[in-house]
């Protein structure tokens, strides 16, 4: 089969959705099919070991986004020669803006299927960019318009299908969600990790993502403030607030138990650091699905998340995780609760490495098979 998939991030800013397709692309090509990503370009390195094509048009770095990239891709004539070229029976688009449209366009000149994934909560992010709810609501009505057009939407989570059809999505739509693969940390990365950000035997409570306030990461903070044991408060990631949450931590006088390591592209020193931590505190309202969750669970790391958030529907509390209120108190009671029980803590982190992480060779089995079976159906459906 000959798939793309498209995408308005990737490789190497590898954010939720960039990795999402990164893992795609690599899974389908392992297994055969032709496949392409197509997506702004960027300073991705060699490509040689990727067993996909990368199909990337011009692109501009976004000014209160820096770490993103954005463009036309019809504006590039040397990326719509290359996309000539390719027959696909079926493109996937993991975005509803420039590159969704790319793949609507795409598709309806070569009249493929289109599948849509649902993958970030757009209300939220165009009102905090906006600051305007009547700018938020029309934004979101384009993007439940894109939704529309495709042949079927994928939303990551159960909880994500709601929040699309709350923004009033009536169309097909199947809940599809992510993988992950379970890599064994090797013990000489954990090893430079702790020497490199001066963990030493202490309890490390960490937050991987975007260093952005709809993370709620003040609430992280805040509970960690309060916290009379020693530890290590450790946000891998950047974002724009950063500067601002390094503020807050000198604020709150936590300068000298917070580490701040930026944006890891080194998969192998990532998967280290959540090896390394006790607790992967993540209080986000906003995420869907969030594949750092599953990238703990990997690694045997539990979670905290928010009692009755999006989060929270793959964690079980005090099985495989802990729920906790959205309330600094409340998670500061959990953490101190948690680490006070090392055998309940092992426990929970071995419970989310076998109940949460679905590998990524079993996940791709049943997208190939939903890709075919779309192909089919629109191959068979009447001409208009």
């Amino acid at each position: 089969m000959r798939i793309i998939e498209f995408s308005d991030t990737f490789y190497p800013i590898m954010d939720g959705v960039g990795n999402v397709v990164f893992q795609y692309a690599t899974h389908l090509g392992w297994k055969g099919h032709e496949c392409y990503v197509v997506a702004p370009e960027t300073d991705t390195g060699w490509r040689g070991a990727w067993p996909f094509e990368l199909v990337d048009y011009r692109g501009m770095r976004l000014p209160k986004l820096k770490s993103y990239e954005a463009g036309v891709p019809r504006m590039d004539l040397h990326y719509a020669r290359r996309m000539e070229m390719i027959q696909a029976d079926i493109v996937h688009a993991h975005s509803p803006f420039l590159s969704g449209r790319e793949a609507l366009t795409y598709a309806r000149k070569r009249d493929v299927p289109v599948v849509a994934s649902f993958h970030s909560k757009y209300y939220d992010d165009f009102l905090q960019i906006t600051g305007n709810e009547k700018l938020a609501k029309l934004g979101t009505q384009r993007v439940v318009n894109f939704y529309e057009q495709c042949d079927e939407v994928w939303a990551v989570s159960e909880s994500s299908a709601e929040t699309l059809r709350s923004y009033g999505y009536k169309g097909p739509l199947r809940v599809m969600t992510n993988g992950m693969d379970i890599p064994e940390p090797e013990p000489e990365a954990v090893a430079e990790i702790t020497e490199r950000y001066g963990l030493g035997t202490l309890p490390v409570l960490l937050f991987v993502g975007q260093m952005n306030w709809k993370k709620n990461l003040d609430c992280v903070l805040e509970a960690a403030a309060g916290m009379e044991r020693d530890f290590r408060l450790v946000f891998a990631g950047q974002g724009p607030h950063e500067k601002e949450i390094r503020r807050l931590a000198k604020q709150l006088g936590l300068e000298e138990r917070t580490v701040f390591t930026g944006h890891l592209t080194d998969r192998r020193l990532l998967n280290a650091l959540y090896a390394r931590a006790d607790l992967f505190l993540f209080p986000s309202l906003y995420d869907n699905a969030p594949m750092v969750l599953r990238e703990a669970a990997a690694a045997g790391t539990p979670a905290v998340v928010v009692r009755g958030s999006s989060s929270a529907e793959v964690v079980r509390d005090r099985v495989n995780g802990y729920h906790c209120e959205n309330d600094p108190a409340d998670l500061r009671q959990v953490v101190e609760a948690a680490l006070s029980d090392p055998a309940a803590l092992a426990a929970a982190g071995a419970k989310a490495k076998e109940t949460i992480p679905v590998p990524w060779d079993r996940l791709i089995d049943q997208v190939v098979d939903r890709y075919a079976e779309l192909v089919q159906l629109h191959r068979s459906a009447p001409q208009e």
